[in-house]
């Protein structure tokens, strides 16, 4: 699976590359040939694309090398890494353009369009868009940043190229020389797409949540082992592109063996494997008392009491230890609550108020793949 993702993301970089080799060859000739600086910047561009292009063969082949000894989790990361080079040579492409677009506007040159440099820049248009869409699908298709990013500044280069073919057309009708400060204008657009790209890897290199419908299908799975009663603190550590390991707990019946729990946790490990290729390396177990009415009874009054509060999601691994006049759960609250203690501390002092006698042992838990 790992070996067919690397072939599809090398194969379509490489067509990246041939493409926009191609492309910046032709318009570094028409620009340098019509003193036209927008196309010669354009021309950069697409360079700066092809050398993107070779850093995202470079990372995935880094990424796909076996765990050792020093990196048990493997090199999946590495493909964070090239996207973020990938990230700073695109706002270095548009700084750099600034300057030169900067120094054409203080003395401008005369630009000499034909039919032909016409011609070419609107062919660049098409090839680009077409470029863009191909890559960007695929970088999706394989959940590959370096690709979905090529491909969406590809998009942005057909953008640019149509722009300077506009400005053309009006020197050629009307005159007018918007050269220089259409190429001051394609540098800042540049510019920013550089800044979005690093802004965006660098959330994830910090660590973003997974996916909420990620964790919902995973919940889901483990649910439909009949007597698992709730699903909750799945944490999943992500160690490069789909490529995840993670814990669990789980609330089983306090009738389980422990030769009954341990065939359960390894089935549920094994599915969730199975379907999501994603490792636990750890399932917890709340255990649900089934036996004694007064939990059972409690357990509800408190439930009820908690989810009266706003901003608490959930409550779960509910124990009561009778004989200490201990009530022990975990509150879990959401990230949308303006002052997350505020909302645990009014919902600890709930239950307190319909349990005087009880000691409470709560513990402010939180939801790791919270849906917005």
């Amino acid at each position: 699976m790992e070996n067919n993702r690397e072939k599809i993301v090398v194969r379509t970089s490489i067509i990246g590359i041939l493409v926009n080799v191609l492309l910046a060859s032709f318009k570094a000739v028409i620009g340098l040939l019509s003193h036209s600086i927008a196309i010669v910047l354009d021309a950069v561009n697409n360079i700066s694309d092809a050398a993107s292009s070779v850093i995202t063969i470079i990372g995935t082949k880094l990424a796909g090398k076996a765990p050792d000894k020093k990196h048990p989790f493997g090199h999946g990361r590495v493909e964070y890494l090239t996207t973020m080079v990938i990230s700073v040579l695109v706002l270095y492409a548009g700084l750099t353009s600034l300057v030169e677009s900067v120094k054409k506007i203080v003395q401008p040159e005369t630009p000499e369009y034909t039919s032909v440099t016409l011609l070419i820049v609107a062919v660049a248009v098409v090839a680009k868009i077409l470029l863009g869409q191909y890559v960007k699908s695929v970088g999706k298709k394989v959940h590959s940043d370096s690709l979905v990013n090529s491909g969406e500044d590809a998009r942005l280069d057909a953008v640019i190229s149509a722009a300077t073919l506009v400005a053309a057309v009006l020197y050629l009708a009307f005159g007018l020389k918007l050269e220089a400060w259409l190429g001051a204008v394609i540098s800042l657009i540049i510019i920013k797409s550089g800044i979005d790209m690093l802004r965006d890897i660098i959330s994830q290199i910090l660590g973003e949540r997974i996916e909420p419908s990620l964790a919902k299908d995973i919940k889901d799975t483990i649910r439909s082992f009949p007597d698992v009663s709730g699903v909750y603190d799945l944490v999943l550590n992500n160690y490069g592109p789909d490529t995840y390991n993670g814990s669990v707990h789980v609330s089983v019946p306090d009738t389980y063996s422990a030769n009954d729990l341990d065939d359960l946790l390894r089935s549920i490990a094994e599915k969730v494997y199975e379907k999501h290729h994603i490792i636990l390396t750890a399932i917890g177990v709340y255990s649900v008392n089934t036996k004694d009415p007064k939990t059972i009874e409690i357990r509800t009054a408190v439930t009820k009491a908690v989810r009266e509060v706003p901003y608490i999601r959930e409550i779960h691994g509910f124990y009561l230890y009778e004989e200490q006049k201990i009530l022990r759960f975990d509150l879990v609250v959401s990230f949308d609550s303006p002052d997350r203690k505020k909302t645990y501390e009014e919902a600890i002092a709930k239950v307190q108020a319909l349990y005087p006698d009880y000691e409470i042992h709560a513990t402010m838990d939180t939801d790791f793949s919270e849906e917005d």
